[in-house]
């Protein structure tokens, strides 16, 4: 097998390695709950009720309860002992207990202040509690129907309310921190409210659980105030298709997924613009911080987010089309307002990879800030949106991060588990940045982010205020001064090649498996172990050996194709350094791509004479490079399905297979002798100039070189027509006489 075959056969299956590496890359996984629908709408927003409890909750022991409340001002002392006394008398020791004594809609539970641990709710379930048939998720819980959470509901829930309507259950401490409802990680969720309207929920805390620490289901009106929520495996407030809903002044911390998760609020302003009539949830005055990210939605549709603080997190906010079961997807109509989204750069995932997240809950330390990320997530983030659509983010202060203020990739329709071809292309459209204060704290001291957006370039109608700092791509579609008014709008149906591939790595992550992806940086991978710059690395080197044998075998005596060379091997070497997580938000991308679009425009110019078809594809190739240099630096290009990248990728391909083939083919001898390779160009004085080759000759067409071209006047076999001053060729019978 000759050398040329065995270059195009390893370039080959690089190739195809690297696109069933893409195309393989697992799904991500997430909370899984039973089918649900979302609530017809008619309800309300719950009000809080100030009279006197229907219902109390303490403990025995009066020194520990007088001790609790030695410290509260006088009056709300004085409430909790009056209460205490009541209680004593005709109260309940266990939360739960009031809940299952609920037996009307209005009630109102009061728990006094102490450290509640449901005892009678801890064990594991026994009986046909315990044999119970239902679906196994992927993270290793049972998906229960309403029925068996009826049936048993303590096989998951420290206190489960099911079905009651208009329930309000407050700590009557003088803080939060005073009634505390621990689950101990003996339990999926510490509280669960299914099915139960118009819930309100104020003044404790809730903790330490192998999932939530207060999960709303399927409510047609809920409220969350006052309520700190921490040290859980998944999330510390959980609501899922749910309408009518407010989080406010609320607090939560240690989580393994998010403090803040509205997963499939109610799709009220689904097919709607940018104007709706109101917001399925609501969200205010909560600080989320030190979890993998401090506010996450799945189908997180119509909520309003405004003036909440998310910080040192791994990531502030997120919102995404990513999770299949969730009714509402994909996601839409999220409004982010007067936030602020600061230092979300933590990194948990050392957690992962030495061990300490594979030991059981109560041993892994979250008490002293441990946190388990349960799926992949880019440290030092401030807002990421991957796959939404109609969200809106305004007037919030965004800095102090390390990789990105916002962030914005597309999700295929088919992660969701939808295959049908018109909707893959369904989401990353319509998404406003405008008016927020990036890289400045609310003091106006400088807090810059090192990049302030990061777009994979898929999708339509996104948009970013004019005062972005550094960016990638550098060129950004702008936002007018109406919503929907876009400058420089494009509509692309895929991303960039490079940010899909760095997504689809990243994506290989499992928390209980203890697979870290190798070459994503989210985890911990610098330099040359970054796929990006694997990638660019990996293509410098074919390009460069490739180029270098085109010239040393076909141009070498061509000056101006000696000088592509030199530019195009700069060019190369740019592209490398571009592709490091320092360089990427900077112009030595683009600078990277201005000078190998010159060195395949030249190199095209100097093939013209011998190689007038690779010459000419050669010319379009250098184009495209430019086009894409213009594309990322300059102005995103109009009216194009697919970034230029991807059209200089394909052809690139193609190129680089026909340049082997040009450098490495052989011209037949004239005698008949066996074919020897060319030798390099002799220049003669006569010469045209930046041809390399004689007046009246022509080169002979290689072997296996489709568009080498001869002369029509050449003389059969030598593939060259006599010059001036060339022996005349004898093409006699052998042995015939000359005259």
């Amino acid at each position: 097998m000759s050398w040329t075959r065995r270059f195009v056969l390893a370039l080959s299956v690089v190739f195809v390695a690297l696109a069933t590496a893409l195309l393989t890359a697992p799904g991500a996984q997430a909370h899984e709950e039973r089918p649900v629908t979302f609530p017809d709408g008619s309800g309300t927003v719950p009000k809080l009720r100030t009279g006197e409890p229907d219902l109390l909750v303490c403990k025995t022991d009066r020194a520990a309860f007088e001790r609790r409340i030695s410290g509260f001002p006088a009056s709300l002392k004085a409430r909790n002992l009056t209460l205490y006394e009541r209680c004593v008398r005709d109260g309940y020791r266990h939360l739960q207990q009031a809940v299952d004594a609920v037996d009307r809609p209005g009630l109102t539970i009061a728990i006094l202040p102490g450290l509640y641990e449901e005892e009678p709710s801890l064990p594991p379930p026994t009986g046909a509690c315990a044999t119970l048939k239902a679906p196994q998720s992927s993270l290793g819980y049972q998906v229960l129907s309403y029925e068996q959470q009826r049936q048993c509901p303590h096989n998951q829930n420290l206190v489960a309310i099911l079905g009651k309507k208009n329930l309000q259950i407050e700590g009557t401490g003088a803080s939060r921190l005073d009634v505390v409802i621990d689950a101990k990680y003996r339990k999926l969720n510490a509280l669960r409210a299914d099915g139960t309207d118009g819930v309100y929920f104020r003044n404790f805390t809730a903790q330490r659980t192998t999932f939530n620490s207060l999960y709303v289901l399927a409510a047609d009106g809920f409220v969350i105030d006052d309520v700190l929520t921490r040290w859980n495996d998944e999330y510390g407030f959980l609501t899922f298709a749910s309408d009518h809903g407010l989080y406010k002044n609320c607090e939560s911390y240690g989580n393994g997924d998010s403090g803040i998760y509205p997963g499939s609020a109610s799709d009220i302003n689904d097919g709607r613009g940018y104007d709706v009539p109101r917001y399925s949830i609501e969200i205010t005055g909560c600080r989320s911080h030190h979890n993998m990210v401090g506010y996450s939605g799945t189908a997180g549709d119509s909520v309003w987010v405004h003036d909440n603080e998310f910080d040192h997190n791994m990531g502030g906010a997120s919102m995404d089309s990513a999770f299949p079961g969730h009714p509402g997807l994909p996601q839409n109509h999220a409004r982010f307002e007067r936030n602020l989204i600061h230092d979300n750069n933590q990194n948990y995932y050392p957690y992962v990879a030495d061990g300490t997240c594979a030991k059981p809950p109560v041993e892994r330390g979250y008490e002293q800030g441990v946190v388990c990320p349960q799926i992949s997530m880019p440290p030092g983030t401030g807002i990421i949106t991957a796959g939404g659509n109609w969200n809106l983010y305004e007037g919030n202060w965004v800095y102090g991060h390390q990789r990105a203020a916002f962030y914005l990739n597309a999700v295929p329709a088919f992660i969701r588990g939808e295959s049908a071809w018109g909707k893959q292309t369904d989401t990353s459209h319509h998404n406003r940045y405008a008016g927020n204060h990036l890289g400045v704290d609310k003091s106006g001291t400088a807090r810059p982010n090192r990049t302030d957006v990061w777009w994979d370039g898929q999708g339509s109608g996104n948009c970013w205020q004019s005062d972005t700092g550094a960016a990638s791509p550098g060129a950004l579609p702008g936002c007018g001064t109406r919503r929907g008014d876009v400058s420089g709008d494009t509509d692309r149906l895929i991303g960039e090649p490079v940010k899909l591939a760095q997504l689809l790595v990243c994506a290989d992550y499992n928390v209980q498996a203890r697979r870290l992806p190798a070459g994503c940086d989210w985890y911990g991978a610098r330099g040359l172990q970054r796929v990006e710059t694997q990638l660019a690395l990996g293509t410098s080197l074919v390009l460069a050996l490739t180029g270098f044998a085109l010239w040393w075998r076909r141009l070498r005596g061509n000056h101006l194709a000696g000088a592509a060379t030199l530019i195009g091997l700069a060019g190369l070497a740019l592209d490398v350094a571009g592709s490091t997580l320092a360089l990427t938000p900077t112009v030595v991308p683009a600078l990277a791509l201005l000078f190998t679009g010159v060195w395949w425009t030249l190199l095209g110019l100097a093939l013209r004479p011998s190689r007038p078809v690779l010459a000419r594809t050669t010319v379009v190739l250098g184009a495209l490079t430019l086009l894409d240099a213009f594309d990322k630096a300059i102005l995103m290009v109009p009216g194009i399905p697919l970034s230029p990248a991807w059209l200089r990728l394909l052809l690139g391909v193609i190129w680089v297979l026909w340049a082997v083939v040009a450098a490495g083919a052989r011209a037949p001898s004239p005698t008949g002798a066996p074919p020897t390779p060319d030798p390099a160009p002799e220049t003669d004085p006569g010469a045209a100039p930046g041809t390399g080759a004689a007046p009246g000759t022509a080169e002979a067409p290689g072997v296996g070189d489709p568009d080498a071209e001869a002369d029509p006047g050449a003389a059969p076999g030598t593939g060259a027509a006599p010059g001036p001053g060339a022996a005349p060729v004898d093409t006699r019978p052998h042995g015939e006489a000359t005259a």
